[in-house]
């Protein structure tokens, strides 16, 4: 059983490292880890224990015997109370360094490895930079009406937010007049949330509503939206009922301008949250693959194309593969749009249930991009190392017993030439760290080089691209 719950005492602790959460790690007299709110690692602070557990607890600093010359003054008046930033507390150049120190420590304690080379870490504006959001919506009596953003800090509650250094100007100056036009609808205990969706010339919000909205609702939205100058979509029930409010309105899009690339996307689509941070990460990561005009390359989890496209501007031929439907045909439309439909070719399915025969069915390239969600792409690089006729043991992931050529149903004596190299771009390190261990120590990879990329500045989020070419 776990020790109870205790009430909130004070202890002094050395913080010598930080967690994925960017909590300060530390020691307790009692010999527990100890996790702090706003603590860096070489500062001695006083924290407050709010919880206990058998092996550890967790509570925020107080008070400091020394500050680190990494800690900063945050920006934003909520920080610590609300759950969309966990680090304003930390220099940005710090902020990176945690970063690729996650990423290295992955690497190294999952799989045993080190790139041959760190690439430089991207980075860009640190604040206004979040045209994606998720924002929540309550209607809260006692806090004085409706309440519009992100969570409060490991709640369900919502912060009483009234700025937001994060989101762009124009974004943060909308909280408080959303929450008089919410406070407003018939229905505004049923209008839960409101997502933002931003392009470079257009604000999209997709107001989510449980109730039908009356005439009077739509009008007060005309109204706002005219004179906020955003353009609003409805959600009545799942993604697929997203509509216009009215019928007709500018398309949201992105341009990618070294590449002459110009994005249209709905604002359900999954784009990056930092266009800035964007354009650089699509730029390196063309650079690092080295598409000649004669290869041919495939981009796999391709969404929207935000690769591909660019791909196909250096490349003979590019496929780009997505698990929804919905994605593909907007790539299409996007190839289209740029007149790229020659070089491209789209394709829908789940890549989390690849094997090498699917791997030959979809044919040889000379080159791989790779940018799948979170959970990484561990049946593809199962699947690549199928192919190419390798093995693995249950101490490579942690999960399979079997060898990886078994259930193969492709036959591993057919021939198949592996791309020469794989650029995989990553939102979680530990799961590339995995994927890096199938390609590196069975697939006869080399891992040239690694880095990180600040896509979300203030959070724990490491975003990441490794480089892999065949030995």
């Amino acid at each position: 059983m776990e020790a109870m719950e205790q009430r909130e005492r004070m202890e002094w602790l050395q913080i010598d490292s930080l967690d994925l959460e960017a909590r300060g790690v530390g020691r307790s007299e009692n010999g527990k880890v100890v996790f702090v709110s706003n603590a860096l690692p070489g500062e001695r602070i006083q924290a407050s224990i709010l919880r206990s557990k058998r092996n550890w607890e967790s509570g925020t600093a107080v008070a400091w015997d020394n500050a680190s010359s990494s800690r900063v003054t945050p920006k934003c008046s909520h920080f610590g109370v609300c759950g969309g930033c966990s680090m304003q507390h930390v220099d940005p150049a710090a902020q990176l360094a945690f970063k690729q120190r996650i990423l290295e420590d992955d690497f190294w304690h999952l799989s045993r490895l080190r790139p041959q080379t760190l690439l430089r870490p991207i980075a860009g504006p640190s604040w206004g930079y979040r045209t994606r959001a998720r924002l929540t919506v309550r209607l809260v009596i006692k806090k004085g009406g409706v309440l519009v953003g992100f969570h409060e800090k490991g709640s369900s509650y919502v912060a009483d937010m009234r700025s937001c250094a994060i989101l762009p100007q124009k974004v943060s100056e909308l909280l408080l007049p959303l929450r008089a036009l919410i406070a407003s609808l018939s229905h505004p205990e049923r209008a839960p949330q409101i997502e933002l969706a931003m392009g470079d010339s257009v604000i999209a919000l997709v107001l989510r509503h449980l109730e039908p909205l009356t005439e009077s609702d739509r009008q007060l939205l005309r109204d706002f939206g005219v004179k906020h100058h955003v353009q609003w979509w409805l959600q009545s029930k799942g993604p697929d009922s997203v509509v216009l409010l009215d019928g007709e309105a500018e398309q949201l899009r992105y341009a990618l301008p070294e590449f002459g690339i110009t994005m249209p996307f709905r604002p359900t689509d999954f784009t990056q949250v930092n266009p800035q941070i964007n354009r650089v990460m699509v730029a390196r990561a063309l650079r690092l693959l080295k598409a000649q005009a004669t290869d041919r390359v495939i981009d796999w989890f391709c969404g929207l194309g935000n690769f591909t496209l660019p791909i196909a501007t250096q490349a003979r031929k590019v496929l780009g593969v997505e698990g929804s439907a919905t994605l593909v045909a907007r790539a299409l439309d996007n190839a289209l749009q740029n007149d790229l439909q020659d070089k491209v070719m789209f394709a829908a399915r789940n890549l989390f249930e690849m094997n090498a025969a699917d791997l030959r069915a979809y044919g040889e390239a000379d080159l791989w991009l790779v940018d799948p969600p979170r959970d990484g792409a561990l049946a593809l690089c199962k699947a690549l190392v199928a192919a190419v006729g390798g093995t693995l043991s249950s101490s490579a992931d942690g999960s399979q017993t079997a060898e990886l050529a078994s259930g193969d149903h492709g036959g591993a004596h057919v021939p198949f030439t592996p791309p020469r190299r794989i650029v995989y771009v990553s939102c979680n390190p530990a799961t590339l760290a995995r994927d890096a261990g199938l390609l590196v120590h069975h697939g006869g990879y080399i891992l040239r080089a690694a880095g990180v990329m600040n896509m979300f500045p203030h959070t724990a989020h490491v975003e990441s691209m490794a480089v892999f070419e065949r030995e």
